[in-house]
């Protein structure tokens, strides 16, 4: 929960606290906030930056490192690396884990780069493959990117332990998944497959962020970037499955609620939003398809939704009581998981 001046103000004004303990409170919260990402100029800026020089390394990569060679983008990358390094120990003696967490970030990124240097350098590279197409294209050969990638990530991560590191290994992990399937299908990856590696990798991914969330319960959020990715490829291998029967598409409905349920339960918002995302395209599925000519199904729509809102102001009401008595249903770690989160 952020608390803003105001609020402490309109505290003061109903005399509950006074105007120096409001004062003390703010700048206390201001304090305890300073390395928690906030949408403000100072934070968009920091981040602004540190995607543009990722962006530069990676997805905007163009043929014109070519012209260094192996040996050369290899020293190159080292070169950025170190620099990297230096910035982020700079920042961290400051007390600036932000930028410090951006800059190590750029490192691991610049893993996959480096690799791909030291391969066509040891002329190991295979021919008719581009360094930039490791972000467009699933190839059994960018597993030794990917591995190297994870390592260095987890090394870093376990030196600065800034939670945007975990951003690049999510991301390599979504990879390393598709690609792993081609290299054990022996290259042979139709869209039937891709499909369900995505669905059962990305429930995997969950799986994982939930329990970096449980272990990591007392000290920064690890999981957010897992749970983005582990929701994305889930959400988009089950959205992309086909099916003529009524019962698979009501069953689809089902499960985009329930992930909203989890995402409320959980206070984690992808979940809510690609949930949401999935109900309404069930429904716009209902509306275009099987009552088409009906004027019962907006009425019928617009009662569930009066219903809906009117639940929501029974949960409002009961919300204390019905969330004690739920919690105290729940493992210890779950349990303080939730009352941390929330």
């Amino acid at each position: 929960m952020s608390m803003t001046r105001k609020q402490l103000g309109a505290a003061v004004t109903e005399q509950i606290i006074s105007a120096e303990q409001a004062d003390a409170l703010f700048d206390f919260f201001k304090a305890q906030n300073q390395d928690v990402p906030q949408f403000n100029f100072t934070h968009v800026l920091y981040y602004l930056g540190g995607l543009i020089a990722i962006g530069a390394m990676t997805l905007f990569m163009n043929l014109g490192w070519q012209s260094f060679g192996g040996a050369g983008i290899v020293f190159i990358s080292a070169l950025y690396a170190a620099l990297g390094l230096k910035l982020a120990n700079t920042f961290l003696a400051k007390h600036l884990a932000i930028p410090a967490g951006i800059c190590a970030t750029f490192v691991v990124c610049l893993t996959p780069l480096a690799v791909y240097g030291l391969q066509s350098w040891l002329g190991v590279w295979p021919e008719g493959s581009e360094y930039r197409e490791y972000y467009a294209y699933i190839k059994w050969h960018w597993l030794y990117m990917e591995l190297a990638t994870l390592a260095v990530g987890a090394v870093i991560l376990w030196k600065y332990k800034y939670p945007f590191l975990v951003m690049p290994i999510a991301v390599t992990l979504w990879f390393l998944s598709m690609d792993l399937t081609v290299m054990l299908a022996g290259g042979d990856y139709s869209w039937e497959l891709r499909k369900l590696v995505s669905l059962y990798s990305g429930l995997l991914m969950i799986g994982l962020a939930f329990w970096i969330d449980v272990r990591s319960r007392h000290q920064a959020d690890y999981a957010f970037w897992v749970y983005i990715f582990g929701v994305m490829a889930f959400w988009g291998g089950l959205s992309s499955q086909h099916s003529d029967s009524e019962l698979s598409k009501f069953i689809y409905l089902c499960i985009n609620l329930f992930m909203i349920g989890v995402g409320v339960v959980l206070i984690r918002r992808v979940f809510v939003l690609f949930g949401a995302l999935g109900s309404c395209s069930y429904l716009a599925h209902l509306a275009s398809g099987i009552f088409e000519d009906s004027w019962l199904f907006p009425i019928s729509l617009t009662l569930i939704g009066l219903g809906i809102i009117y639940i929501g102001v029974l949960w409002q009401k009961h919300e204390q009581a019905i969330t004690q008595t739920l919690r105290s249903m729940l493992p210890s770690a779950l349990r303080e998981l939730l009352e941390a989160r929330g």
